[in-house]
């Protein structure tokens, strides 16, 4: 392969915006087709694994409604609840997580856990330094275009943090940094 292209070779499960790939005057039911099929699903693997994205995502009554009338919280349930199952080989969640509430994001951490267990690589795009801790094996820090690998995440979480911290902030650095 060409140096600096990746190659990736499998289902890519990508949440990469509220609402990507969503079409706001269809119900929710018809978007996690249209939505499952942008992901790489058959119509059939979408049917039999409909109900289980349903009930993942909580959304209830709303499956019927056009998505144009969800919250962004609704968007993200239902968007990543079609994301991870269609079981992929690499899952990229970028940021959207954080509008769901804390329960649901629990549930999604616990099946990101789940599919990690069953092989799948995930890249979590994140501000958040708690999710990065907790979720990652290693860091990938960008800044101002350039990336810098980290195979300590406390290492990687300390150099971004670092850019925000005045001297005398000093105490909240080791707090952050563990």
């Amino acid at each position: 392969p060409d140096k600096g292209k990746i190659t990736i070779k499998g289902k890519v499960g990508a949440l990469i915006e509220v609402g990507a790939g969503f079409h706001p005057l269809l119900p929710g039911r018809e978007n996690v087709y249209i939505n499952a099929a942008i992901l790489g699903m058959t119509k059939e693997e979408t049917d039999r694994k409909f109900d289980a994205i349903v009930e993942f995502s909580d959304i209830g009554d709303f499956l019927d409604v056009p998505v144009k009338h969800y919250s962004s919280g609704m968007f993200v349930r239902l968007g990543f609840a079609v994301a991870v199952h269609c079981e992929p080989d690499i899952l990229l969640v970028d940021e959207v997580l954080a509008v769901g509430d804390r329960g649901f994001q629990n549930k999604c951490f616990n099946k990101i856990g789940e599919l990690k267990k069953n092989g799948t690589t995930t890249l979590i795009v994140s501000h958040n330094m708690h999710t990065v801790s907790s979720f990652t094996e290693k860091v990938v820090f960008v800044n101002n275009g350039k990336a810098k690998n980290f195979i300590s995440v406390a290492e990687g979480i300390k150099e971004y943090t670092n850019l925000f911290i005045k001297k005398e902030d000093s105490g909240i650095e080791k707090i952050c940094s563990g």
